[in-house]
């Protein structure tokens, strides 16, 4: 096998693990709750830790991946989500819980960042196909882990599962320490004075912005719908709703795939602007769901409206990433993490407005954030590239 499908393979590896990993915190939820009876505020905690480890874990990888490579990049950070999953079951107070999400959003963050920057150095020529075709095994590990629970736990307890994941992550870590990745681009000595050129780039900034929106779609999608759906608009109930929303990471996941072909035959900016109708679409279709406006079934609507929104997602990450990363090919990975982090802030932002505004107004206003986010997004697409054009 050449050495460049060996290194593609461990991207795969690594992020298939980290959608089994992420997925599988529900999992870790059920098992926290069963064993130390743990209070709405003290989950609470634990949610604001993960994203917070993420955050930094974004932060960390670039330099790191530019300065020391990829290879002690992703086996530090997997071993730091498996010693998470292990401290977590083997924790006997809060705090040491608390350590565990933190560790587990730190690894899984840089093991994000670092697959997809590994994945833009080395296909050159089709940056955003091959970043579309690794976004599906995230999908892959996300809707297997359900399936694997539901095996496992008939023959074993919700800690033992814990217990089996940290221990086959250490299969990824001895394929990584086995071989060979690409050289640190800055192995003598890292250029940090080039860093201060990211923020004087206004196209670097926008990108970033683009997937500041991008990244508040999806997390406000995973985390808002089921509640919309289950609201007195739409009155489905709530086993329902959380069920249809399997329905929108099956199509982010199969959206990239199609990306995957579709990336090669057409402009990447056509693609991305035909997603960003998608999930247009989609919004206005949550919007009229439980209305008899669009149809009298909210079921088949809710259905139809989810599957747009992941189609559409599936191209944001990928066209994007591969833009920054043909523009920094030289510290692609310190540029995948500054993008990342506008991208990461976005998703904490503007869920948490999301939470002001239902509170306030009700859940009924949730389609209208998703359709004033995805406009701004078109707008803000609409002047990057043409700016970019430009300059070109």
């Amino acid at each position: 096998m050449k050495k460049s499908s060996l290194q593609i393979t461990a991207a795969y590896a690594g992020m298939l693990l980290f959608g089994i990993v992420m997925i599988s915190l529900g999992t870790v939820n059920t098992f926290l709750s069963e064993q130390f009876r743990l209070t709405g505020s003290q989950l609470g905690s634990l949610a604001a830790l993960l994203p917070a480890g993420i955050l930094a874990g974004s932060l960390i990888f670039g330099p790191f991946a530019d300065r020391f490579g990829y290879k002690y990049l992703l086996i530090i950070s997997t071993l730091l989500v498996s010693a998470g999953l292990w401290l977590m079951v083997a924790a006997t107070s809060l705090s040491p819980i608390q350590i565990a999400f933190f560790l587990i959003g730190l690894g899984g963050g840089a093991i994000n960042g670092g697959t997809n920057a590994m994945v833009a150095d080395i296909q050159t020529e089709n940056r955003s196909s091959a970043l579309s075709l690794l976004g599906v095994f995230y999908g892959v590990g996300a809707l297997g882990m359900p399936l694997l629970t539901g095996i496992l736990v008939r023959f074993w307890s919700l800690g033992q599962i814990i217990r089996f994941l940290a221990v086959l992550l250490i299969i990824p870590v001895v394929y990584f320490y086995l071989i060979t990745f690409p050289p640190p681009k800055h192995g003598e000595k890292f250029p940090l004075s080039q860093l201060k050129a990211f923020f004087k780039d206004g196209i670097l900034i926008g990108l970033g912005f683009i997937l500041f929106f991008e990244s508040a779609l999806e997390g406000m999608a995973n985390n808002w719908s089921a509640s919309y759906l289950t609201g007195n608009r739409v009155g489905l109930v709530p086993e329902t709703a959380v069920l249809f929303l399997t329905f929108l990471v099956a199509s982010i996941t199969v959206g990239r795939l199609i990306l995957g072909w579709a990336l090669r035959k057409l402009s990447s900016v056509k693609v991305l602007y035909l997603c960003f109708v998608l999930i247009l679409a989609g919004s206005v279709g949550l919007h009229f769901t439980g209305s008899g406006i669009l149809y009298s079934a909210p079921e088949f609507t809710a259905v139809l409206s989810l599957i747009l929104l992941g189609l559409g997602f599936s191209a944001g990450f990928p066209v994007i990433l591969a833009k920054v990363g043909e523009r920094y090919p030289d510290l692609s990975g310190s540029a995948f993490s500054f993008v990342l982090v506008i991208a990461l802030t976005g998703n904490t932002l503007l869920n948490y407005l999301t939470g002001l505004i239902t509170g306030t107004f009700g859940i009924n206003y949730y389609p209208m954030v998703l359709i004033v986010s995805v406009s701004c997004m078109i707008i803000l697409a609409t002047v990057i590239f043409k700016t970019q054009s430009m300059k070109e």
